[in-house]
């Protein structure tokens, strides 16, 4: 249950309370209301939000006190609507530097020894050659892998779940259906996809706007639509 999702933004703000003392969790009220807590922290910290922890207090303190408003309702619109004028100006900046930045990137990854480059711009090296089949963009395949920002900082992984991953060539970003292809099951490979082969400009949960993705990926299984599986040999 996303409680965040049903709240007015400057609701969202109560997660500046928590900063100012250790409370005890001895009861379910207690309970509830850390883990809604949690919840719209982690909402505030996805969109980077910039904020003060000790005026957001106050207002929420305000508001349970039954005390009026020290800003009138369009002073408050007027507030968020510029929060949200520099959060986009910040989002805009930031893209365009990681943009920059993995250009920087992948013209120096391409010189390592291994590193092939592909006619779209992707990278791929080939650390295990498996010999089992190369699937097509309509075969569902079965992979471990582990996803990274340039910077190692790890976003995603199959392992750190226990569970391999089982989805469709052509049902996940583009350079990864252009990647499978290339391999045959059994193979393992680290994939330097360029962030038009990902998400381009539209940030994900971990992965900030233009991000080169970097990927270890082993093919498990190949299994061609309404054909038994090829297993890794």
């Amino acid at each position: 249950m996303r409680i965040f999702a049903l709240l007015p933004l400057l609701v969202l703000l109560v997660f500046g309370q928590s900063c100012e003392k250790k409370v005890k969790l001895d009861t379910d009220k207690a309970k509830a209301s850390y883990a809604i807590g949690q919840q719209i922290g982690q909402n505030l910290k996805g969109q980077n939000i910039d904020i003060d922890p000790t005026v957001l207090s106050s207002s929420i303190q305000d508001v349970a006190e039954g005390k009026p408003s020290r800003m009138k309702q369009e002073e408050m619109q007027q507030a968020l609507m510029t929060l949200q004028e520099n959060m986009n100006k910040k989002s805009k900046e930031e893209s365009e530097t990681n943009l920059t930045k993995g250009k920087e990137f992948l013209e120096q990854n391409k010189t390592k020894q291994g590193v092939k480059t592909t006619e779209s711009g992707l990278q791929i090296e080939m650390i295990t050659e498996g010999t089992g089949a190369k699937p097509g963009p309509e075969d569902i395949v079965k992979v471990h892998y582990k996803g990274t920002l340039s910077t190692g900082e790890q976003f995603d992984s199959s392992y750190d779940r226990g569970q391999p991953a089982e989805f469709p060539v052509n049902g996940v970003i583009r350079g990864w259906s252009e990647a499978l292809q290339m391999m045959k099951a059994g193979s393992k490979a680290k994939l330097y996809i360029p962030s038009d082969l990902g998400y381009g400009p539209s940030p994900r949960p971990g992965i900030p706007a233009n991000s080169v993705l970097v990927f270890e990926v082993e093919l498990l299984e190949v299994q061609a639509k309404g054909k038994p599986s090829a297993k890794k040999k």
